[in-house]
């Protein structure tokens, strides 16, 4: 079925990548937003714009009836949620099929299975996907919890089942500590998420995060778009993302990406999704799978040459996928630096007006940013405020080109992370690309 008019449930960065997707399809938008984003660029660019609220997010991008209500009003024709919000809210998607609007994104079950970590795990055992040793599932009493301790070994790791950002995790070094650090967790994950479910896993000692980007038609076919290095994290939060990454041969990208093409092949899997992992010597331990686009789908558009939201729109209408696996050519190195209006010091928000902008261009430099001269960056959401993402042939100049393009990009009137991202890149051991997930916090530590 084509799709006409597309309502963008979303805001920033996001919702002017999608807008400009549909718009290069000559699929018309309608842009919702609260009264904190009317003069937002996605709400201006957009062929319709509605307000769904009040600024706090739980009274417009999170309610659901006026989300719906917006669509109606407009006629339109789908929903795409982009990231974040309800992108990977299962009864929203339902809900959303339910108005006999097509919904871009993925099959509400898998939405729902994929977004329970305990049920996620069983789904990818079945599936054949390589999993972190640990408990099979949600550990009720503390007994079952030492008993899955003596097997797995310390040091271990205890997280909330309905987690996410870190919270509900608490990392157990040895035997005294575990009944109390569980109680923390539950405690946390209760208080987070309403849902006081753990399970435990073994705690691997300084991994990589590597992802795998899939596609699939909903029909039983999917593919592969190669791995994304998303190591470089504070808090827990990416920070910078590559792709390829600088430690994954091509025998092994080959070797898990048809395990995981495969898996959701099987899955019967429907759109864009990730299947994130940790990896450490020369194995992939499986830890969750992201049912939506991600932050840094960018990179792979880079090295792929796939318009990721195009193919989200055609595979929603009942197109099969527009490639096949044998088609799909990783070419060059793709670099994204996330910049966030923050202290680059101390990361505490910097939200103000935008007094000065001036986005870095030349060949193979990207910029994904809503900001413009005069534009206020409201402070009730998500601190990033553009995305830079820069090609090369080789690592070696992809880093020398983004060195370049931070020098150029130019936000004026509230602090940012470019400084941070400046330093970052220029440090050898990020140079060499040897990192993982401990290095960034263990950097910034040794920075301040």
């Amino acid at each position: 079925m084509a799709i006409n008019k597309v309502l963008i449930a979303n805001r920033g960065e996001i919702a002017l990548r999608i807008h400009r997707a549909c718009h290069e399809m000559g699929i018309k938008t309608v842009a919702v937003h609260s009264t904190a984003d009317s003069d937002a660029m996605h709400v201006r660019l957009a062929d319709e714009a509605i307000c769904i609220g009040p600024p706090p997010a739980t009274d417009s991008y999170l309610n659901i009836p006026n989300i719906i209500s917006a669509a109606e009003i407009a006629h339109a024709d789908a929903i795409h949620p982009g990231y974040g919000f309800l992108s990977e809210n299962a009864r929203f998607a339902e809900i959303v099929e339910l108005h006999n609007i097509i919904w871009i994104g993925p099959k509400p079950e898998h939405i729902r299975t994929m977004g329970d970590k305990v049920e996620a795990k069983r789904t990818a055992a079945r599936l054949g996907l390589p999993l972190v040793p640990g408990s099979d599932g949600p550990v009720e009493g503390i007994e079952e919890a030492r008993a899955v301790a003596a097997e797995t070994g310390y040091p271990l790791i205890v997280k909330a089942a309905s987690g996410g950002g870190g919270r509900g995790m608490k990392v157990v070094a040895g035997a005294s500590e575990l009944e109390s650090q569980i109680m923390q967790a539950r405690s946390e994950a209760k208080n987070a998420f309403g849902d006081d479910t753990v399970y435990i896993e073994k705690y691997l000692g300084d991994p990589r995060h590597i992802e795998f980007q899939i596609f699939g038609d909903g029909n039983g076919n999917a593919i592969h778009l190669g791995e994304r290095d998303c190591s470089l994290q504070r808090r827990h939060q990416k920070v910078l993302e590559e792709a390829p990454s600088p430690v994954v041969s091509a025998e092994e990208r080959d070797r898990m990406g048809t395990i995981v093409a495969k898996a959701m092949a099987e899955m019967g899997y429907r759109g864009a999704g990730t299947i994130e992992f940790l990896y450490e010597n020369g194995e992939f331990y499986f830890i969750e799978m992201n049912t939506r686009l991600q932050v840094e789908h960018p990179v792979t558009e880079m090295i792929t040459g796939m318009d990721l939201v195009r193919e989200q729109i055609r595979v929603a209408e009942g197109h099969p996928l527009s490639c096949s696996q044998d088609q799909i050519k990783f070419q060059g190195h793709a670099i994204e630096c996330r910049i966030n209006a923050e202290d680059p010091q101390n990361f505490t928000p910097s939200p103000g007006t935008v007094k000065g902008f001036h986005a870095p261009g030349g060949m193979h430099v990207r910029v994904d940013s809503g900001l413009y001269v005069g534009y206020k960056v409201p402070p009730y959401y998500d601190s990033m405020i553009a995305k830079l993402i820069v090609y090369g042939s080789t690592r070696e100049r992809c880093i020398m080109r983004l060195r370049r393009a931070l020098e150029e990009f130019v936000i004026e009137g509230m602090k940012t992370t470019i400084p941070l991202h400046q330093k970052l890149i220029g440090d050898p051991e990020f140079q060499a690309g040897d990192y993982t997930i401990k290095w960034l916090e263990e950097w910034l530590a040794n920075e301040a």
